[in-house]
């Protein structure tokens, strides 16, 4: 069974931004595309790594790790994967992966195409504005 129940630690792209705007303890959005997507846009302060390489076993960056992780990507799919494969804790490679803070990762339902349809930002690359691929 997989260690994320149906429907269970998923949030809306308004959930996701409160959580990584929380002044208290903000939860790190994960975006788990690929880097031609996230090139083309990402939302600002994000954290990039893609699922593939989650998935080969590697490692969290800094930043999100022992934190609250939102994971999204283009369309909910990837970052469902993602959230799964982190709630499982696998200690030999980068334990801690989204139990931070007493809360397991949670997945974005929609992604980036409903985070951008919200009218949230979307940068690219570069710091401009930025599109979903």
């Amino acid at each position: 069974m997989s260690p994320l129940r149906r429907g269970e630690h998923r949030v809306t792209v308004d959930g996701a931004h409160r959580r990584v705007q929380d002044a208290g303890a903000p939860a790190v959005l994960l975006d788990v595309r690929e880097q031609d997507e996230w090139d083309a846009g990402h939302a600002p302060g994000a954290v990039h790594t893609p699922l593939s390489r989650l998935a080969a076993g590697a490692a969290l960056p800094d930043a999100a790790r022992e934190r609250a992780l939102v994971v999204i990507c283009r369309s909910g799919t990837r970052s469902r994967q993602a959230a799964e494969l982190l709630a499982g804790g696998d200690t030999g490679r980068g334990a801690g992966r989204g139990a931070g803070r007493g809360a397991g990762p949670v997945d974005v339902v929609g992604g980036m195409k409903a985070w951008a349809a919200a009218g949230l930002p979307v940068v690219d690359a570069h710091g401009n504005p930025g599109s979903i691929a």
